[in-house]
């Protein structure tokens, strides 16, 4: 179970897997991947976005678990990510259409050998905890892609959904319990008077 931190440290281990994956090539420099809004790629060439957050089930989640002798910690929280990836080329023109199929090419090739994110990139309480985190190319509709983009003046990119399974978070509620440390038993017999009264 992760703390807090676990959606930055979840981001950062893709980018990593993502930096060693396309760098000399397609990508030439391992700074041009990045952890950012497609908006505001600046001189990246292959950005990730985290444009969703879901909760997976909260029966899976409810109620508590034993810490030690005495406190009771509630579930987890478990979360599944959803990130947006896209291609942004610096090549003239005339070149910019085949270098960005080619970078997410790449993207997509090194997502789908690593189905599950190797413990090299995990870094802090994900690391600790050894957590397995599960990596997934999602079948995205086009017009739920368009839509991350609508609100922006900005020319829609080509872009696919990588999703990211196995986050969890700790939580900080907890509940001291109290064990039995004495029981007495009554052994006398109590009579019960003529009449059936008490």
């Amino acid at each position: 179970m992760a703390d807090y931190t676990a959606f930055v440290e979840a981001g950062t281990a893709l980018v990593d897997l993502l930096r060693d994956q396309l760098t000399p090539e397609p990508i030439g420099s391992r700074e041009l991947i990045s952890l950012c809004s497609p908006h505001e790629s600046e001189n990246n060439q292959l950005t990730l976005f985290l444009y969703h957050i879901e909760e997976e089930s909260q029966n899976v989640t409810a109620g508590y678990y034993q810490v030690d002798r005495e406190l009771h910690r509630m579930q987890p929280a478990r979360y599944t990510l959803r990130y947006l990836v896209t291609a942004h080329s610096k090549a003239p023109s005339q070149l910019r259409e085949a270098d960005q199929h080619r970078i997410l090419g790449a993207a997509m090739q090194a997502l789908r050998d690593n189905p599950v994110l190797p413990a090299r990139y995990l870094t802090g309480s994900l690391a600790e905890e050894e957590t397995e985190l599960h990596v997934m190319v999602e079948k995205t509709p086009l017009e739920q892609l368009l839509k991350i983009w609508n609100n922006t003046a900005k020319e829609y990119k080509l872009s696919f959904v990588t999703m990211v399974t196995g986050v969890t978070i700790r939580s900080k509620r907890e509940r001291r319990v109290s064990r039995v440390r004495e029981i007495t038993i009554d052994t006398q017999e109590r009579l019960i008077p003529p009449g059936g009264g008490l």
